[in-house]
């Protein structure tokens, strides 16, 4: 019997051979697939090109209900997947369930921390690559107010606007940041729709600049922005290519790179925390042909400068995280 007839009513895609159980990695992607464009995507190339790689195969899962969670992990560790690599803080709980239950078994997690002996959380500083994108967006409005739309209203994506808001003021301290939540359920991470009409009623508002972290809905806002003949600014994998001329820049978040290494480590995953910061290529401006017009000299000076600073620790940004609080607004 296949791992897909095994889950009772799950309407997953899964890549899973039956019979032995062979060490090979797998990764669950979260709500959104693994088409998302976005953070999911950028999880999907990181196993991708250890495939590719090493001419290896790996299994993978998407969630399509917050029920399969638990199940889908118990399986993938019962058929002797190794390690076990989940995308998204909402695994979380489970994880610290499930992992004493399977303790040969290595599982990642990231932008969650689960303290298990065989658990290896990865994390990464969303605020300081927010703020220079923030700065970005300071540097490249005309207007002085520039726009921000998250997904799910949880403390991970406050970590961005943060983030965000602290690189705008310090170019422009008298810009306005215009500031909306999609949801407070999953289902904010996959609504284009209502993405692009946030980032309308900020544009009515004067936002030229408007920066997305909201996963498969930051789709829409980008659209309704390059509709408007405004900047956006895309997240986690590098968008710029979706609207060459009219994405600012994208605030690439490493999630690939998270799982290539998990992936490679294999059964001897290292347990523990694993930060991935600006200085180790955790976070960062996206440059690339699509917005190399959009970038000017004095803009890569300035962000070239904060970035060294932040590596260096002369400039530090606050994280959202430590105290759920942000010193700017």
């Amino acid at each position: 019997m296949t791992l897909m007839k095994k889950i009772a009513g799950a309407a997953v895609t899964l890549a899973l051979t039956a019979g032995v159980a062979v060490a090979e990695p797998a990764i669950i992607y979260d709500l959104g697939g693994k088409y998302d464009k976005s953070f999911n995507e950028a999880a999907f190339h990181g196993a991708e090109r250890w495939a590719k790689e090493t001419g290896k195969k790996y299994r993978e899962l998407e969630m399509q209900s917050e029920a399969q969670r638990e199940q889908a992990l118990r399986r993938l560790a019962e058929s002797g997947a190794n390690p076990v690599v989940m995308t998204g803080f909402a695994f979380g709980d489970v994880l610290n369930k499930v992992a004493p239950d399977y303790p040969d078994t290595k599982f990642a997690i990231i932008d969650m921390v689960v303290n298990q002996p065989n658990v290896e959380s990865i994390v990464f500083t969303e605020e300081q690559g927010s703020y220079l994108v923030g700065m970005m967006a300071a540097m490249a409005s005309k207007t002085g107010t520039v726009g921000f739309v998250g997904g799910m209203d949880i403390p991970l994506i406050r970590k961005f606007a943060c983030g965000y808001v602290q690189g705008v003021k310090a170019v422009n301290p008298d810009a306005k940041v215009i500031q909306n939540m999609t949801g407070t359920t999953p289902a904010a991470w996959n609504d284009p729709v209502k993405g692009g009409e946030l980032a309308k009623a900020q544009i009515s508002q004067g936002a030229d600049v408007i920066y997305a972290a909201a996963g498969g809905t930051g789709i829409g806002v980008l659209q309704a922005a390059a509709d408007a003949n405004i900047l956006s600014i895309g997240v986690d994998s590098n968008q710029n290519y979706l609207h060459p001329g009219q994405v600012l820049t994208s605030m690439t978040k490493r999630v690939d790179n998270a799982v290539y290494a998990a992936f490679s480590a294999g059964p001897n995953l290292e347990p523990g925390v694993k930060v991935m910061d600006l200085k180790a290529g955790g976070v960062a401006p996206a440059m690339d042909d699509n917005n190399a017009k959009l970038v000017t000299p004095e803009m890569k000076k300035a962000v070239d400068e904060a970035t060294k600073k932040i590596e260096d620790g002369e400039i530090k940004v606050h994280d959202y995280m430590t105290d759920n609080s942000c010193p700017v607004k």
